[in-house]
């Protein structure tokens, strides 16, 4: 028999108000990947009080908790519930009374502003909530929990807790589910069997050219124009190599030369970032992004081939399609008819949260909840919204004006979360 989801939302909403400040004063202090101290420690903190066991420092700043009910250890159902820690380099532009300030170094030593332009924090906030009402309602279902706070997703933070032991350390689930804020209106969720988003693979690539003075360029080859030349081709691949039943993204995120108006410089780097979903369209992207920069070095005399530095890479995410069916019934249950829809296509934001299905080889259920204030979307028809997107007038995930709105964002992403690990943990 599955557990009821009612025992287990009590209290939620006398512990709102908490979670709201927890919210806020996450929101507030962001950092960086794989730079999520005090972060963690304040997750860690938490799960201590509540009564879970804690293992802190999991592939560099990830915590684990793990709450057993009902059973001897190694008994009965295991539900893993992952969260992720990580903020951005973006300076927030919200003007929220809690938004951040907060500056740190980045990977290669620079000054960048931080924010949590992903909802990062509002994953955070609504997993801890889930795990505080587990732990006081352990009379009401029967099992183990592993409640993941996961670092670095933003740089696929997932292989590094899996490659510090995460197999061995902790108990093998029966099933893997995580959940992601969007700008979609409060109250909906959307999730979908089989692939639902893009693998992803970054590159850093650098040009080389030669420099000089800026009123004798013909003395030089310009790496300038030679990555303007690069930016503008790869904008051909997926218009012209890629099927239109098919689909791909590629951008150009960063491009950095020179430091001076007029001197030509040496080199310029650029930094591709390629979303695919499938095997083929991947391998067939990749290896034309090569391609076309080799051409256009060679086209304008470069003295050295490009080099090419992999990234981050992030596979597809796929939903188990049995264990999607059963997610999707308990939330419809949790949150009513017509909140729960099933997405008409893969989403070509990325995800390395199937990380943890995959490495212990079960099952695995990913889904998008939404964060924004619905009177946003004053006039737009549900199904218009499912077949062509957010409006471009709704701030993205990324966006450095991305806010979901706290109530009652943080009540769904609970109920969400406890709807959904339901399905799979004994009733008493």
């Amino acid at each position: 028999m599955t557990v009821r989801v009612t025992p287990l939302l009590n209290g939620l909403d006398a512990r709102l108000p908490g979670l709201r400040e927890l919210y806020e004063d996450l929101h507030a202090h962001p950092e960086l990947s794989f730079q999520e101290v005090r972060t963690a420690g304040v997750v860690a903190a938490r799960l201590r009080e509540q009564g879970w066991e804690v293992t802190e420092g999991v592939g560099g700043t990830g915590v684990v908790g793990v709450l057993t009910s009902g059973t001897p250890s190694g008994e009965g159902p295991v539900v893993l519930l992952r969260a992720d820690m990580d903020a951005l380099p973006v300076e927030e532009q919200t003007g929220l009374p809690y938004a951040s300030t907060r500056t740190a170094l980045d990977g290669d030593g620079n000054e960048v502003p931080v924010m949590h332009a992903c909802g990062h924090d509002m994953h955070v906030t609504c997993l801890l909530g889930a795990t505080a009402l587990l732990a006081a309602n352990r009379q009401d279902w029967r099992g183990t929990v592993v409640a993941v706070f996961q670092p670095a997703e933003e740089v696929g933070g997932a292989p590094a807790m899996i490659e510090d032991g995460f197999l061995d350390r902790f108990p093998r689930p029966d099933v893997c589910l995580g959940q992601h804020v969007a700008p979609a209106p409060v109250g909906f969720v959307g999730t979908r069997p089989g692939p639902l988003m893009a693998a992803s693979d970054s590159m850093r690539i650098r040009l080389f050219g030669r420099g000089g003075h800026g009123s004798m360029p013909e003395t030089t080859v310009d790496p300038v124009v030679m990555a303007a030349s690069v930016v503008l081709r790869l904008q051909t691949v997926v218009s012209r190599e890629v099927a239109a039943s098919q689909t791909a993204v590629v951008t150009v995120g960063s491009l950095h030369a020179g430091t001076k108006d007029n001197i030509i410089p040496d080199t310029a780097e650029l930094e591709v970032n390629i979303r695919s979903t499938t095997q083929a369209v991947r391998e067939k992207v990749l290896a034309a992004v090569e391609r076309i920069v080799r051409a256009e070095a060679a086209a304008s005399g470069a003295p050295k081939e490009p080099e090419f530095e992999p990234l981050d890479s992030f596979p597809v995410t796929v939903n188990d399609a049995a264990a999607t069916a059963t997610v999707q019934s308990a939330l419809t249950a949790a949150l009513g008819e017509g909140h729960v829809f099933t997405l008409p296509r893969t989403v070509t934001g990325s995800e390395d949260f199937g990380t943890f299905g995959s490495a212990f080889h079960v099952p695995s259920v990913f889904w998008h909840f939404g964060g924004a204030d619905p009177a946003a979307f004053s006039g737009i028809d549900l199904g218009d919204l499912l077949e062509n997107g957010i409006p471009a007038t709704i701030p993205s995930n990324h966006s450095s004006r991305f806010a979901p709105v706290p109530d009652p964002t943080i009540h769904v992403g609970v109920t969400s979360l406890l709807a959904a690990a339901a399905q799979w943990l004994d009733g008493v």
